[in-house]
């Protein structure tokens, strides 16, 4: 069962278990971010193709499509806990082995790549756990506190290491700093470790663990994502999200490169990258203010899916540098707005023993499915669009989401019950 919110319920920030949980997800971030800069710095360095460097970012959220759904049922299944510092500990196997190959002369561009998938799949089971860890962690009436602050904490990270690691990318191997990652892992699992409540409902009877029985708990999550109206429509909506976004981020390092002519390296390449994150903290830390003055989480949606349209079909047309960062950052404003508030939405409207699964199911359909497909279609479209074309095609795809939202039961909605 999730925890109630009452008057002797101690601030999230002086949550001592909470506080453990977000930083770990801090620290991990920090690698994290640094990893999704490196690898596809390290295979353009090796290949010098725009489509190897794409593969790469659909590589990375790949994972949901073919293990989202058993993470779920898993997540829901098994000890929380267990399931995320395990996910830590893999993940920094798997990175680790970047660095060393490097260091002993192997490396290729066929390792990197089964890293790229491989890494993300153990995060993939990592969210199977955490999606229904957090409600339970911190209640439900908080879960849009709780996903603010760690975005935000996400988001400073964002701002931080882009221009480290384009600096650091001048004096060291985009391999070496893998080992950053690795380490940041292990200390999250650490961190994992030591919070004391239960993150599941220990007294629910699960069935037998077998191959019916996890198919059958699969069906019951999709269906449920399927009929709930608004969880329905805010996982279409993160599917075009991320079809535009996945599509840019692929090509992102060709961006800057070939059309902002800054290179893969140094303070202009990091002030790119990093002001999407600024644009992403001032999101999530207004967040909790607009869900306060707003009747319904459904409106700040619907109000900021268009702007984050318009705005990601404007970023590819800039040629200087600056004005490719300020329309970043006002893109990643709305873009935030809007993932931040889809995911507490499916975490609140959720009951406690489908949240694995629901919730790994809506990632897998919208990041998974949409950040894959975008960055593929991005792979395949720069051959015949140039790189401006395609990256105006993919972030017209948000325009559906648009569409989509507006003309769904989202409209007029309340504010939605926690069940």
């Amino acid at each position: 069962m999730t925890a109630d919110v009452t008057a002797d319920t101690p601030s999230l920030l002086a949550d001592r278990d909470f506080l453990r949980y977000v930083a770990a997800r801090g620290l991990s971030v920090l690698g994290t971010i640094t990893t999704l800069i490196a690898l596809p710095v390290l295979v353009y360095r090796i290949s010098d193709s725009a489509s190897l460097t794409a593969l790469v970012a659909a590589l990375e959220a790949g994972p949901y499509l073919v293990f989202g759904l058993l993470a779920g049922a898993l997540g829901d299944r098994w000890n929380r806990r267990t399931v995320m510092v395990t996910a830590d500990l893999c993940g920094a196997v798997m990175l680790a082995s970047v660095p060393v190959a490097h260091w002993l002369d192997v490396l290729t561009v066929p390792h990197i790549l089964a890293v790229a998938f491989l890494g993300p799949t153990c995060a993939t089971f990592f969210d199977g756990a955490v999606f229904g860890a957090i409600p339970t962690l911190v209640g439900r009436s908080r879960i849009g506190e709780a996903n603010s602050y760690v975005w935000t904490v996400q988001n400073v990270a964002e701002v931080m290491v882009p221009s480290l690691v384009g600096l650091a990318l001048a004096v060291l191997h985009p391999a070496t700093l893998l080992a950053f990652d690795a380490a940041t892992f292990l200390a999250s699992a650490l961190l994992l470790s030591g919070i004391r409540r239960p993150l599941q409902d220990d007294a629910r009877v699960r069935a037998p663990l077998t191959v019916r029985h996890l198919a059958s708990e699969i069906a019951e999550g999709l269906r449920y994502l399927w009929r709930h109206a608004g969880i329905r429509t805010m996982t279409i909506v993160g599917f075009t999200q991320c079809v535009a976004g996945g599509g840019f981020v692929s090509l992102m390092v060709v961006w800057a490169d070939r059309q902002l002519d800054i290179g893969t390296e140094g303070l202009r390449f990091g002030i790119v990258y990093g002001s999407w994150a600024v644009g992403g903290i001032l999101a999530s830390l207004t967040l909790p203010r607009l869900l306060r003055r707003s009747t319904t989480p459904a409106r700040i949606t619907l109000l900021a899916l268009p702007f984050s349209a318009l705005m990601g079909v404007a970023t590819p047309l800039w040629d200087a540098w600056w004005a490719g960062a300020l329309s970043l950052f006002v893109w990643s404003i709305f873009y935030t707005l809007v993932v931040i508030n889809s995911i507490s939405y499916r975490q609140q409207v959720t009951p406690e023993p489908l949240l694995g699964r629901v919730n790994t199911a809506g990632r897998m359909l919208s990041w998974g499915l949409g950040w894959t497909g975008g960055a593929f279609l991005a792979g395949v479209l720069s051959r015949w669009l140039g790189l401006q074309g395609t990256l105006f095609a993919v972030t017209a795809v948000a325009f559906v989401g648009v569409a989509v939202a507006w003309t769904s039961p989202l409209v007029g909605a309340r504010e939605p019950a926690v069940e």
